[in-house]
């Protein structure tokens, strides 16, 4: 049986308690208005895309910071 030797990923995993946020957060730099819907948790429909550009006109980008964990 071969040992294969972990990735960076799954080393900093083993060395650390908690995850590190560069490997839970993959927040896009510019939200669309679909990634918007997804993040609430909604179904993306024209009437939630439509709440979402109306959030991102009026907002930005931290529309998108609020929901994203």
């Amino acid at each position: 049986m071969s040992t294969s030797q972990p990735d960076e990923a799954s080393r900093r995993l083993s060395d650390d308690r908690a995850t590190p946020d560069d490997l839970l957060h993959a927040a896009p730099s510019e939200a669309s208005p679909e990634d918007l819907v997804l993040a609430s948790g909604k179904d993306i429909t024209p009437s939630t895309l439509a709440w979402a550009k109306r959030k991102l006109a009026a907002e930005g980008q931290a529309a998108f910071d609020k929901l994203a964990p």
